[in-house]
């Protein structure tokens, strides 16, 4: 089998379009109480608060927000109740009148390129008041009992997968409603049979390895353990390293989006080796932000992971092989009540 290659090439660089400075002349006085009666106008007449139960004892996910901004979200397992207490506080102790009161737990998968539209696959509901009035604030309790929960919660590229209580204040004209998010885990139990990666890759006359890794399925804090043995060694190699890479793809041909980023870059090897050397490889996951392989997930997105092995030449000329691997969440340890109360797939 051969080696991909690719020569360096300049990469374009993307600019921000400078922001422009109109000038604008000072707006009379009126228009601060005309932006203040708009704002007393959009502003809700109640405010919400969704508890959920054991929220401080529970383990948290951080979850990124943005470039710069992350959250800690609740985890919850597949099976596990989803239960809390929702508070309804009308502002400035005035009269609230609403057609009903409701609480959801909802999954969606969002695809960011269509529109942002949000598919359900999972809404669970539960009423928690008929129509009426409230003045004080009032507390509701709310339990969705052993919910299953087969996916596992992602945030890509271009796909979100969420989990949330979302809780809806009727009213005749708009209505109000607040949402709370939890994260969700899969664990699996580790394979039965865990086959090496074996490959004999070259190019002709110049070049030719043997590399191996131990196995071809990795839990999220497993060590990738390999080598390569080099055969025969004519070009000029600068130093090598190993890869891995996330490859998301969503949507359904011919609407179909792929994207991959390079999440890990290790170096390998620093200088050229010789023929019969033997490097070894042994890379430790656990440091890195990966996710479990997904598989045509609700018929909407596939994650998957390969091992990348890159040899740079003198010339900057890279040669590279790809193998597909397979990751997978592991339950913890102590996790038997867990075990006992949900359905733990093995991996395939």
């Amino acid at each position: 089998m051969g080696w991909g290659s690719t020569t360096p090439q300049r990469q374009r660089e993307s600019s921000e379009p400078s922001n422009r400075v109109i000038n604008s002349h000072a707006l009379p006085d009126t228009s601060v109480k005309r932006s203040c009666d708009m704002s007393y106008f959009f502003s809700t007449p109640v405010d919400i608060d969704i508890v959920l139960e054991e929220f401080d004892e529970r383990q948290a996910v951080d979850v990124k927000l943005d470039k710069n901004r992350k959250e800690k979200v609740p985890l919850y397992l597949d099976g596990e109740s989803v239960k809390g207490q929702v508070t309804i506080r009308p502002k400035d102790g005035k009269r609230l009148e609403h057609t009903g009161i409701k609480v959801q737990f909802i999954g969606t998968i969002e695809m960011f390129f269509d529109r942002g539209n949000h598919y359900e696959f999972l809404s669970l509901g539960q009423e928690l008041a008929a129509p009426g009035e409230l003045q004080h604030p009032q507390t509701f309790d709310f339990n969705f009992k052993n919910v299953e929960k087969q996916y596992e919660s992602y945030n890509g590229i271009n796909v979100k997968l969420r989990y949330f209580v979302r809780v809806t204040v009727s009213r005749r004209m708009a209505d109000v409603v607040r949402e709370k998010d939890l994260w969700v885990y899969s664990y699996r139990i580790p394979p039965e049979t865990n086959s090496s990666i074996k490959m004999d890759v070259g190019i002709e006359d110049c070049l030719h390895i043997e590399f191996e890794y131990s196995k071809s399925k990795y839990h999220l804090k497993d060590v990738i353990v390999g080598r390569i043995y080099f055969l025969l060694v004519r070009l000029k190699i600068k130093h090598m390293e190993l890869s891995i890479i996330r490859r998301e793809t969503t949507g359904a041909a011919p609407n179909q989006y792929n994207e991959s980023e390079t999440l890990v870059r290790f170096e390998i090897m620093d200088g050229s080796p010789s023929r019969g050397e033997t490097i070894p490889i042994r890379l430790f996951l656990g440091g890195f932000d990966l996710t479990p392989t997904f598989r045509e997930v609700n018929k909407k997105y596939s994650t998957r992971y390969y091992l990348s092995l890159v040899l740079i030449d003198e010339d900057a000329r890279r040669y590279f092989k790809q193998s597909e691997i397979v990751l997978f969440r592991q339950a913890p340890e102590g996790l038997t009540l867990a075990q006992e109360q949900n359905k733990l797939m093995a991996v395939s």
